[in-house]
């Protein structure tokens, strides 16, 4: 018989996601943030080739590049709301982190695994932060799949791309519970 966890599987069906837009100061402290990027990065990772990286964004990084949005929105016509909604998650942000897709050339080990292993981590990530109490929220946006804006914000290289910003902080207030799938029909059991 297993052994069950009954804590970790009760986390796992009441976790709820903070909007970034509520967190603030205070945010975990460099020794707290280490903890929680070593739980992110025991992620299923297919063949051990670590296809990710983590580029933690405090408050200053944040708002430098959330001043370089409005030039290249201009460049690529993207809509005013659009463009003030990523300017506000930069700008407002206290500490973010963000996970970057490395992929690694393996003959044994498809790019769309790796692409996998990156998008596990976010999660993992997403998770360990709120299980250690704080207020998470995983964000992507028209700005993170720019290879332009991101290799002038994070000076990503060519072959990097963000799988995800994942804001971290104090929660300043709880968000209601949402929906959730209606999983009779998103099963399907297969038994011959």
């Amino acid at each position: 018989m297993p052994a069950p966890n009954p804590a970790a599987l009760d986390f796992l069906l009441t976790r709820r996601s903070r909007p970034a837009k509520t967190l603030r100061a205070p945010v975990p402290d460099r020794d707290t943030l280490m903890t929680l990027l070593t739980a992110a990065a025991r992620t299923p990772d297919h063949g051990k080739l670590e296809p990710w990286r983590f580029i933690v964004l405090e408050k200053a990084a944040l708002t430098r590049i959330a001043a370089l949005v409005p030039a290249r929105a201009a460049s690529l016509g993207v809509a005013d709301d659009k463009r003030d909604k990523a300017i506000a998650q930069f700008r407002d942000a206290d500490l973010a982190v963000a996970v970057i897709e490395t992929p690694v050339a393996s003959d044994k080990i498809p790019a769309i695994e790796q692409t996998y292993s990156a998008g596990a981590v976010c999660l993992a990530l997403l998770n360990a932060a709120l299980a250690a109490g704080w207020g998470a929220n995983w964000l992507s946006g028209w700005a993170s799949h720019d290879r332009t804006f991101c290799r002038e914000a994070l000076g990503l290289e060519d072959h990097e791309r963000v799988a995800g910003f994942i804001h971290i902080g104090t929660e300043t207030n709880a968000p209601p519970e949402r929906p959730r799938p209606d999983l009779a029909q998103k099963v399907t059991w297969v038994t011959e």
